[in-house]
């Protein structure tokens, strides 16, 4: 299995420091998340119903069409274990860096993987040289990119996915982190054959432990997805956590603009430390080191988790909750840097 962000135990264990002093800056996760509520009783009683009304507050929330089937998933990791598992053997495009459980899963499945890079995404010197898609089946995209933050204009995902469809290809993204940039989203284009949309509640909603979120893609696909999965995809509670969520637009529109000014900050921090950047999202901020190994050994030894990725050298860091908070990572990455 892949390692990720959040092993706040092994950090306890390795390093000796309690949890509870621990700033966890590995995931990427809003630290200030929904406020779940006290749940009714029934819904840890009877089983998940599946005309609950959770797929209509899907719909309405990100702009899907009626034409789209939606599919409630315990979390996007479990779509992107499955997907592999409803296509035969094929070239599967996978973007690197990226999120690596997409290229886990497809090759454990049995497909080919090809590393999709800069080269290829940026079309060469005309910008619109697609005959790269021509080798790909499947192509999985991650808008925006996870660690690089990058975003590919809505655009340029639809031209793709129309060149890969003519051929009964398949687009996937995965929007994980596209919340609060709706505007960049293909959820409301979803519907399309071979276009897959995934979204997840664990990012933006700081919802990561209900493990909750959906994908979208045409009827047929999400029958299939449907099949493979079995009943009871996502717990009763989750369902329940999910749909209120998603209803509760104030917190929403206060969350984007409480995160947009915690990014800035991280973005100001990380760079009067000298650190290089790669590029970030809303929840994240990533930047290049030839050892990122030793910058996040000294950070640790300190009481602050990154996310570390050797290759490239790269140091994910996520917003921390608070100002004294903040001005803790300040004076980690001060002591990080002195001999």
């Amino acid at each position: 299995m892949l390692k990720h962000g959040g092993r706040l135990n092994d950090a306890v264990k390795r390093w000796g420091i309690r949890r509870e002093q621990w700033l966890d800056l590995s995931t990427g996760i809003n630290p200030l998340g929904w406020p779940v509520p006290e749940l009714p009783a029934e819904v840890w009683q009877r089983l998940p119903e599946e005309d609950d009304g959770l797929e209509e507050i899907i719909r309405n929330w990100s702009g899907a069409s009626l034409v789209a089937g939606c599919v409630p998933v315990a979390g996007s990791q479990v779509a992107i274990m499955a997907l592999p598992g409803l296509r035969k053997r094929c070239r599967v495009g996978i973007p690197v860096p990226g999120y690596r459980e997409h290229g886990h899963h497809w090759r454990s499945a049995g497909h080919d993987i090809v590393p999709v890079g800069p080269r290829q995404i940026h079309g060469g010197a005309s910008g619109c040289d697609d005959r790269w898609l021509d080798q790909l089946d499947v192509l999985v995209w991650i808008n925006p990119n996870n660690p690089t933050g990058e975003i590919i204009p809505p655009s340029t995902l639809l031209r793709w996915h129309k060149r890969l469809q003519k051929r009964g290809g398949w687009l996937v993204v995965d929007e994980a982190f596209m919340d609060p940039t709706p505007a960049f989203s293909l959820a409301c284009q979803s519907g399309r054959p071979g276009l897959i949309v995934l979204r997840s509640l664990g990012k933006f909603f700081g919802l990561a432990g209900i493990r909750a979120g959906f994908v979208l893609a045409d009827k047929n696909l999400a029958g299939a997805l449907t099949e493979k999965l079995g009943p009871w995809t996502v717990n009763g509670p989750a369902r329940h956590v999910m749909a209120q969520a998603l209803l509760d637009i104030n917190w929403q529109q206060n969350a984007c603009a409480r995160l947009q000014g915690g990014a800035q900050r991280l973005r100001e921090i990380v760079h009067s430390a000298g650190l290089s950047p790669m590029g970030g999202s809303t929840l994240f901020h990533t930047v290049r080191t030839d050892a990122p190994t030793l910058l996040a050994d000294r950070l640790a030894a300190q009481g602050v988790l990154v996310r570390v990725f050797e290759q490239p050298g790269m140091v994910r860091f996520g917003l921390a909750p608070n100002e004294s908070q903040w001005r803790r990572l300040e004076t980690a990455l001060a002591g990080a840097f002195c001999d």
